[in-house]
């Protein structure tokens, strides 16, 4: 039992990270410590402020997790729709979130407004307004983080019935390249462009190799518990 929830929390970390290392989200998470370093000497003091700004994103995600997974299971027949279909559903969900990490799907979603609106908070420089610039930017949903956190990270949530663990590591995981970056950003801004571009090129293959994981697993679970052909 204990061996099957640490894969469900790996699987939830895995999420994070692959969802801070596509471009919007990355992007944002360096904008955001880059204000907040701004006026910041100290390797400490920027370290603080990505840890806030990163428990700022897990507290999001932990709230949306928590209403979404509550107002599923408190509607009876809802939930028993789930407890009897939920592999069923489960498989035309990853098949399609695994094709937008493929970039098969693209809608165009604009987050412009939400995340000039945080930068020009984020310009003060203040511990709190890390943590709330965390909040603003975990609601920022670009499609490729929406695919991830409503497409896998819900329905493996319910699966493993944790709705503050599993989504407390996801937003964990959006945060760990904001730690390096932070340190990045208080010794020596030279460095950036360069782990940027290598970070982005592992983003793609990351992206992916997931992305196939997904449809691959998705095409098993519809052959299985909708045609039964296992």
């Amino acid at each position: 039992m204990m061996d099957y929830f640490i894969s469900g929390s790996l699987s939830a970390l895995w999420l994070g990270i692959l969802t801070s290392l596509s471009p919007c989200p990355l992007a944002t998470n360096i904008a955001a410590i880059s204000f907040l370093s701004k006026n910041i000497q100290s390797v400490r003091s920027v370290l603080l402020s990505g840890i806030i700004y990163t428990f700022g994103r897990m507290l999001t995600y932990i709230g949306i997790a928590v209403i979404a997974i509550i107002g599923l299971s408190t509607i009876p027949k809802l939930s028993h729709f789930l407890q009897k279909y939920m592999n069923m559903i489960l498989g035309p969900i990853l098949i399609i979130t695994g094709m937008f990490l493929l970039e098969l799907l693209t809608p165009d979603f604009s987050s412009r407004n939400s995340t000039e609106g945080a930068k020009k908070l984020a310009s003060k420089g203040k511990y709190w307004s890390a943590g709330l610039l965390g909040v603003l930017f975990a609601l920022s949903f670009c499609p490729v983080t929406a695919a991830l956190f409503f497409g896998s990270l819900i329905p493996l949530s319910l699966n493993y019935n944790s709705d503050i663990i599993l989504p407390a590591l996801y937003g964990a995981g959006t945060g760990l390249p904001v730690l390096l970056f932070a340190v990045v950003i208080s010794t020596g801004s030279k460095s950036i462009a360069l782990i940027y571009k290598k970070i982005s090129s592992i983003e793609i293959w990351a992206r992916r190799l997931t992305g196939f994981l997904l449809v691959g697993i998705g095409i098993y679970l519809s052959l299985d518990h909708i045609f039964e052909l296992f």
